[in-house]
């Protein structure tokens, strides 16, 4: 997915008092539809303002028990009598037949405290068949304050066929179906970001919207999982004032952990697990993190990225399994499993999202939308070569059971028939409708990107534009990622089936796939928040498995006289500005949008690893301390955060994070930052024993750097378990990554992939050193012939890359009889 900077800041939200609410006790509080406010005339009292919690809902038969709550706005008590008169008012309820009516008034003298409680009872009477949701409002009018909002009572759907939960998903689909309005239905595919609605919730309701994301960065006020949930529920209680009572389906990119959530666990990106090679150990992550998710609130995440990135000048590399569609296909699929679990209605599990359909990761540099020089560009391939390259990792997840997928905004120029007819992805019904819904049989909902159909051309300023709208949804687009421009979608949709443009047909068989979600998800029987494991948010338990992660992915390119591991009695001279900085270390995705440096959450630098597991440390970010009787330096150097088009080589410059101050961040590249091959170059040259990590979303180019360097490593981006760093320095874990990308020779000309014609990178896909341990036959064979072909200063010769990278492939696919052969004859 993708997020502009800005969000946050929502033109559409105005404030609401609520110094006196209404709420439910006996029954689950619900938002609802809110009456406009009603003036009152200026009173003694006039500070004190009265708030109707918009709705309550109640069982069919049963009572609703209303809350008031006056709260004085300057002082501890009431200084002025308050009273409340209160009635029941014409919704769709019937009275006498659906409920009593009833009147009164609320009483608060003077002196009253502030936050006194008063109740209204409205009883509603029980029906003998099933029927939608019916209201029942209260007018309320106070004396001495302020009237801001009315409650609404809501008498709760029943005894319909979609609500049974015995009945199969498909019946349940059905049923509701035959019940939607074409505005129900539009409001159905229809998703708005939080922000823009956050300060105007009642539009859930007006619309009927079917789902909300949080974008990257875009917070609730209080950022603790308590305020994530409330927020959440907030949300859910509006869709539930509706007549069907159809739940929302809240989304959030937890690409790495529930990045937006301040203390939640981090893994590294994905890059980094793609050096792992342990489908067990990714769908175990996947499962904490949708733990971690689920436990806010939230039943669906934006992930996994199933992307096969070939140029690593992309700014999304790091969000790619790697460069082999073996590897993509195997951990992605594991990832799907991880996060969906055998059941979508548990506690622990949330709805899976493959993305970015397809080939966004196979763009031509040059052809990036906008000022973006790879990002949401253009892949000039062959069909043949996008079936081969870029679709397995779909094929896999789909088969896997993926719940939704998520077109990119990139687009196919086939070479078959000649290049210069680019297709947008959100508009290719060859690829959508044709390859993953009709030919794979994918019978999940395909959601769109960030304002992806905005970019259909012709563009226009008025976008979501009918055109875009009507190409999109008839490619096989289900669901609209519409941040700010909702209601504009929704109104234009709708108008374009009543104008033929777009067959009730295709709407239906998109609002069937959603709901078909919602219901497997079980958000028809519970759809507020299942807190039950809140407590488990960045615990213990969690963040062990993100460490043994970060261990796992650590690749040791370089190991001169067995440099590595460290010894935790020497004297340890750290330098570098990645050493210290959890902003750095996990990357973009983390925080906000971009990510930032500094703390952007909660974690251990990898700095404060080493100084857990060594005796004797010391640190010095600039090296300018003296390195006088240090055994050994360990210099952290690499990138600093970006996500996206803004982490393109050559690509615009981010500066609207809060951490930024309005500066923009150092410019993107594929070789080191000038002020980190200086601190390499000086520390290697002062110190006998030199180690350097790469903390990066992507290989950085040290090739003139190699030769003083005695041990490198990849760290890659490990998120907030800094010490699984320091387990392998010193020799707690063995090193077991091996490289997910292959590492170019040179930042001139960095695209290198596994099986291209003069394979010659610095380092070859599938390289990574050891350090003792058990290891298979196979494993033995590689790591003897990568210490036997490995030079210091030049690194691996061609021909063992070769042999290495396609003996890694083979492996990866299943044949591991031809990886021996393809060793055994490079030795």
């Amino acid at each position: 997915m993708s997020v502009i900077h800005g969000t946050a800041r929502n033109p559409r939200a105005r404030t609401v008092p609520a110094l006196l609410a209404a709420t439910a006790l006996a029954v689950t509080p619900l938002l609802g539809p809110t009456p406009a406010p009603r003036a009152t005339s200026a009173v003694a009292n006039a500070e004190v303002a009265v708030s109707g919690g918009p709705v309550v809902l109640v069982e069919d038969g049963d009572t609703a028990t209303v809350t008031v709550t006056v709260r004085a706005a300057d002082s501890t008590v009431l200084t002025e009598p308050v009273s409340v008169d209160w009635r029941t008012g014409s919704g769709t309820a019937t009275v006498d037949a659906d409920y009593e009516a009833g009147s009164g008034t609320l009483r608060f003298p003077a002196g009253t405290p502030s936050g006194t409680e008063r109740t209204i009872t409205v009883r509603t009477r029980e029906s003998a068949a099933g029927e939608t949701a019916e209201t029942v409002p209260l007018a309320l009018k106070a004396h001495g304050a302020d009237v801001t909002a009315e409650p609404t009572v809501v008498v709760r759907a029943h005894g319909l066929p979609y609500l049974d939960e015995r009945l199969p998903t498909e019946k349940r689909v059905a049923d509701l179906l035959s019940r939607m309005t074409l505005k129900e239905k539009a409001g159905q595919m229809t998703q708005a970001e939080r922000g823009n609605v956050a300060g105007d919730p009642a539009v859930v309701t007006e619309l009927g919207l079917g789902s909300i994301l949080s974008g990257g960065g875009s917070t609730p006020a209080d950022n603790t999982p308590e305020g994530w949930a409330d927020a959440i529920d907030g949300f859910q209680e509006r869709a539930l004032a509706t007549r069907l009572q159809i739940p929302l389906l809240y989304g959030v990119d937890s690409v790495h952990g529930h990045g937006n959530l301040h203390g939640a666990t981090v893994l590294p990106h994905n890059i980094g697990l793609g050096a792992t090679r342990d489908p067990l150990l990714v769908a175990r992550a996947g499962r904490m993190v949708a733990t971690e998710t689920r436990a806010t609130g939230i039943p669906w995440t934006f992930a996994p990225c199933l992307c096969v990135v070939r140029d690593d000048r992309w700014g999304r590399t790091y969000e790619s399994f790697g460069e082999h569609p073996a590897l993509a296909s195997v951990l992605g699929t594991a990832a799907v499993l991880g996060f969906q679990g055998k059941r979508l209605d548990s506690s622990r599990s949330v709805l899976a999202t493959a993305k970015h359909f397809v080939a966004d990761g196979d763009t031509a540099y040059g052809s990036g939308e906008g000022e973006y020089t790879i990002d949401q560009g253009v892949t000039e391939q062959s069909r043949d070569h996008v079936e081969a390259v870029d679709l397995p990792p779909y094929e896999a997840a789909v088969a896997a059971g993926v719940g939704s997928v998520m077109p990119s905004f990139s687009s196919v120029d086939w070479t078959d028939d000649g290049l210069g007819n680019p297709v947008k992805m959100h508009a290719h019904d060859e690829l959508i409708n044709g390859w993953l819904k009709e030919d794979h049989g994918f019978d999940g909902f395909v959601v769109s990107d960030w304002q992806g159909i905005h970019q259909i051309p012709p563009l226009a300023g008025d976008s979501p534009t009918t055109h875009q709208i009507v190409t999109s949804v008839n490619a096989g687009v289900d669901l609209f990622m519409e941040p700010s421009q909702f209601e504009r979608f929704h109104t234009r949709l709708v108008a374009a089936v009543q104008d033929g443009e777009v067959t009730e047909a295709r709407i239906n068989d998109a609002v069937s796939r959603i709901l078909a979600a919602k219901f497997e998800l079980g958000l028809f029987e519970e759809p507020f928040a299942d807190r039950s494991h809140a407590d488990d948010i960045g615990s213990d338990e969690h963040r062990a498995i993100a460490r043994k992660a970060v261990a796992m992915s650590q690749v040791l390119l370089k190991n001169d006289d067995d440099a590595l591991p460290l010894d935790s009695g020497a004297s340890v001279y750290v330098a570098g500005r990645n050493a210290d900085d959890l902003g750095n270390q996990a990357g973009g995705w983390t925080g906000t949008w971009q990510g930032f440096s500094g703390d952007v959450t909660e974690g251990t630098t990898i700095l404060e690893g080493i100084e857990a597991a060594a005796d004797d440390v010391t640190f010095s970010e600039d090296a300018s301390a003296p390195t006088d009787g240090a055994d050994v330096g360990v210099v952290v150097v690499g990138e600093t955060p970006y996500a996206e088009g803004y982490g393109d080589v050559g690509g615009p410059e981010w500066a609207w994070d809060p951490a930024d101050g309005g500066v923009p961040r150092e410019e993107k590249s594929m070789a080191l930052q000038p002020g980190d091959a200086d601190l390499v170059e000086r520390v290697c040259a002062e110190i006998e024993t030199c180690v350097v990590l790469v903390v990066s979303g992507r290989p950085q180019v040290l090739t003139e750097q190699l030769g003083s360097i005695d041990a490198l490593v990849a760290s890659w981006l490990p998120g907030t378990e800094g010490d699984g760093v320091a387990d392998v320095l010193f020799g707690e874990r063995r090193f077991t990554g091996r490289l997910p990308v292959s590492w170019p020779r040179s930042a001139d000309d960095p695209v290198v992939n596994v099986g291209d014609d003069g394979y010659d990178p610095l380092f070859p896909f599938g390289w990574g050193l050891s350090t003792g341990g058990r290891a298979s036959t196979l494993d033995r064979h590689r790591l003897e012939l990568q210490d036997a072909v490995l030079d210091p200063v030049d690194g691996v010769p061609a021909a063992a890359s070769k042999a290495i990278a396609m003996a890694d492939v083979a492996l990866l696919e299943g044949r591991e009889a031809r990886a021996h052969r393809i060793l055994t004859a490079a030795r």
